[in-house]
């Protein structure tokens, strides 16, 4: 199977059963992305997949051969943050930090999604929606930390949204 991954080319010879998480984790080298529950639930898997967030956990790698991939690898490096990933430093959005490659996965793909006007269950007009802290606690509650550091992580993605 061929993939996209980062803009970088793949090729893996995975069992199709292969979720793409695990092509990820287990077979690319790329293990920013946490296996948290396995199941969808916690979010700690977040990718984006052209560009929407998606759980890796519960999608087939062979599904998106011909998809751009984002890991958190791709989102910045270590010499070369992503403002999200500065702006979670600064407010101590990671606590133990399991979660956050997800996070700011999930962050990623929420703030584009609502540069694209894209209303949420709590947006108050649906035609231009603001992003308050409800919101993005809304747009965000499919990713869980354990650590409760959500007031850290909403102050985080205020402060990218409103750069």
């Amino acid at each position: 199977m061929h993939f996209t991954i980062n803009g970088q080319e793949y090729d893996a010879e995975v069992d199709i059963r292969t979720s793409l998480l695990d092509l990820c984790r287990e077979h690319l080298g790329l293990t920013g992305s946490k296996k948290g529950c396995d199941h969808g639930q916690c979010g700690a898997c977040t990718m984006l997949v052209d560009g929407r967030r998606i759980n890796a956990c519960l999608t087939l790698a062979v599904m998106h051969q011909d998809d751009a991939i984002t890991t958190i690898e791709g989102i910045g490096t270590p010499g070369d943050l992503h403002p999200l990933q500065r702006a979670f430093v600064r407010h101590d959005g990671y606590q133990c930090g399991y979660c956050t490659p997800g996070q700011i996965c999930s962050a990623a793909g929420m703030l584009d999604e609502v540069k694209r006007g894209w209303a949420s269950h709590v947006s108050g007009d649906l035609d231009a929606p603001e992003l308050t802290d409800a919101e993005i606690s809304e747009r965000m509650s499919g990713n869980l930390c354990r650590c409760a550091a959500y007031p850290n992580i909403v102050a985080a993605v205020r402060e990218v949204a409103e750069a």
